[in-house]
């Protein structure tokens, strides 16, 4: 399909209702049920982009629907279609396909549930000065990327502008308790293990990715986008190797654009060109087919 960098999608209108805007989804509530659109708007070092990358807002939705039917684990997917709960009339209906989940309303844990498999990010900072990530101890001798002896968990608080801010397991207990903290720390591990696993066959590393909860009836249930390239480091396993920096299937080439320009990352970014746009689309859908083992197409 023809790419463009032009997308009209940058956010969602739904006359008459006032969204929840995040970075990059919107969210209208409808009572018991919560409508999330993914737009294609992209952010990069705090900053919400001019410029989106089109058909972003369906990857991330279509693979988050691959990996709900894939894990088999409690979550809050209702239904794919926007069409499901009572839109106002004038709603571009075409324009919500293939980006938007219907969801159930929970109760949302304020803790970001990381799992990491690989050292890299803030884990591989803290670890060069102090050996430990979340102020768990790792071994000594690891390098950047370097895959750990078992995967670890290592929670966040949630942030609704900004970093999130790792926290230790410890913290996590204080905030949650220690019961439903175990709890959350083992469903997640598990995940992780089992989408580690399935994708590792389909020549993709999750380096590591976040997950939320929530509470329905007391019982807990997976939420959120899951397993994306906006929530995850997806790498290619065929050209892994340890020691520094790895090739991903993320805004990655955004990033590395904005590095090199005059950008102050103080003030609002410039557009992106289009040659960017389309090598971070071609990403993207390239993680989502690998996944998938689908080709990803959208009229």
């Amino acid at each position: 399909m023809a790419q463009r960098s032009k997308v009209p999608l940058l956010q969602s209108e739904l006359p008459g209702r006032t969204p929840f805007r995040g970075k990059v989804r919107d969210v209208y509530d409808f009572g018991d049920r919560l409508l999330f659109i993914a737009t294609d708007r992209i952010s990069a070092f705090d900053w919400i982009l001019p410029t989106g990358i089109p058909d972003k807002g369906r990857v991330l939705t279509q693979l988050s629907r691959f990996w709900f039917d894939l894990l088999q684990v409690p979550h809050h997917l209702v239904s794919m279609d926007p069409a499901d709960v009572p839109l106002p009339t004038g709603t571009d209906i075409d324009a919500l396909q293939g980006r938007s989940m219907i969801v159930r309303k929970t109760k949302v844990f304020p803790i970001e549930c990381v799992v990491r498999g690989y050292l890299s990010g803030s884990g591989w900072k803290e670890y060069k000065g102090k050996q430990t990530v979340c102020d768990l101890p790792l071994p000594s001798g690891l390098t950047e990327s370097h895959q750990l002896p078992e995967p670890i968990f290592t929670p966040a608080t949630k942030a609704e502008s900004g970093h999130d801010e790792n926290i230790s397991f410890e913290r996590m207990t204080e905030i949650l308790g220690t019961d439903r903290s175990q709890e959350l720390r083992k469903f997640s591990l598990s995940i992780y293990t089992k989408a580690a696993d399935f994708a590792r066959s389909r020549g993709i590393i999750i380096a590591d990715t976040k997950f939320e909860f929530g509470l329905v009836d007391d019982q807990v249930i997976l939420i959120d986008e899951v397993l994306t390239p906006d929530s995850s480091r997806f790498w290619p396993a065929d050209r892994y190797q340890a020691g520094g920096p790895q090739p991903s299937f993320d805004k990655q080439f955004v990033r590395d654009w904005l590095e090199s320009t005059t950008w102050d990352k103080n003030s609002p970014p410039p557009a992106i060109p289009d040659e960017v746009v389309t090598q971070t689309r071609d990403k993207y859908v390239e993680a989502y087919e690998r996944l998938t083992g689908t080709t990803f197409a959208w009229k």
